[in-house]
Formats: C-alpha cells, sequence, structure tokens
C-alpha cells in the first residue's frame, strides 16, 4: 500500500504539478534530478542529499540561487509527504494486526497526527519510526506495534525518502516559475 501510494505521487501527482503549475518537462526535470535522487534512495537522508539536490536544481534546470536556498531546505525540512503517507499507512496496519477497530474519528488523529509528526520529522534515515510512537500514542495503540514493522521500514524508507525529495525539486520548480524565472526545463 506504501508503495503503490508513493508511486502515484512520484509519477502523477508531482508531474503534474511540474507540467500544469510550472510549465516544465517533467521528464527532462526528473533526469536532471538523476543524481540527488539516487542519493536521496541509497542514504534515506533528504538533508544528507540537499547539497546535490540544490546543484541540480539550480546548474540542470535554471531556478535561481535565491528560490533554490530557499525551498529546498524548507522543503527538507516540512515537505516529508512520503513520511506522511507512511506513518498513516504503518500506523492502520498495526492497528489492523492487533484486531482493534479504529472509529472514524481515531482515523482521522491518525491523519492529522501524520501529516504534524511528519512536518516534525528529521530528514536522517528512520526517523519516521520514532514519529510514529506520537502518533500511536494520538490513537491510543500500542508503541510496541513498531517492531511489527521494522523489518520492512529501511526498504521503505529508501522509497519515501527519494519522493520527499523528488517532491521538493518539483516545489523548487513551480516556485521558479510562478516568480518569473526563465528555466531549462
Amino acid at each position: 500500500s506504501v508503495l503503490l501510494g508513493l508511486l502515484v505521487h512520484a509519477f502523477i501527482t508531482l508531474p503534474l504539478s511540474v507540467k500544469l503549475l510550472g510549465r516544465a518537462n517533467p521528464l527532462k526535470h526528473f533526469r536532471n534530478m538523476a543524481t540527488p535522487l539516487l542519493t536521496a534512495f541509497s542514504t534515506s537522508s533528504s538533508n544528507a542529499t540537499l547539497p546535490l539536490t540544490m546543484e541540480a536544481v539550480e546548474l540542470k534546470n535554471g531556478v535561481s540561487n535565491k528560490i533554490a536556498s530557499f525551498t529546498l531546505p524548507l522543503g527538507a525540512t516540512v515537505n516529508m509527504n512520503g513520511t506522511a503517507l507512511y506513518e498513516c499507512v504503518a500506523v492502520m496496519f498495526i492497528a489492523q494486526a492487533y484486531g482493534i477497530p479504529l472509529s472514524f474519528g481515531q482515523q482521522l488523529i491518525i491523519v492529522m497526527t501524520s501529516l504534524l509528526a511528519a512536518i516534525g520529522a528529521a530528514g536522517v534515515p528512520m526517523a519516521g519510526l520514532v514519529m510514529m510512537s506520537i502518533i500511536l500514542s494520538a490513537a491510543g495503540l500500542p508503541l510496541e506495534g513498531i517492531g511489527l514493522i521494522l523489518a520492512v521500514d529501511r526498504i521503505l524508507d529508501m522509497f519515501r525518502t527519494t519522493v520527499n525529495v523528488w517532491g521538493d525539486t518539483c516545489g523548487a520548480v513551480v516556485i521558479a516559475k510562478s516568480e518569473g524565472e526563465n528555466l531549462k526545463v
């Protein structure tokens, strides 16, 4: 479920925003971001990838240093949509594994706390697991449920970090275009 959600976001939602809002070629933008995206995938750290991301966005896409220096560090800190998606799905899975039915209100609490926790998550590997304890507590679910997802967390962390970084670069292109910059993509 997490991978499907991440794929939809990475290959439909974000490219559409680059095409429609940024008036840029999403495929060319994707090719230009190959190095930071591969680095994000291998390190699972959006903060470690930040210098490469800034360089690629500025040199290959033509985004000004002013826009890149603002949007990309901000995105690496608060634009953790892959993490938010993962935390929602993982907490719902933990509830199902324990056989705990969730009311609509509890599900809403999970969604809201996942969004807030993702904003506060550090851009380092496995930071989502730490934030998940907050969500589990807010929903009244057992914290030991985190043990159920430890085996797959690292692999999913690689994918969600890549989607987070991809989203940051797409945001930089959209902001640059909205500010009237002429881009190379």
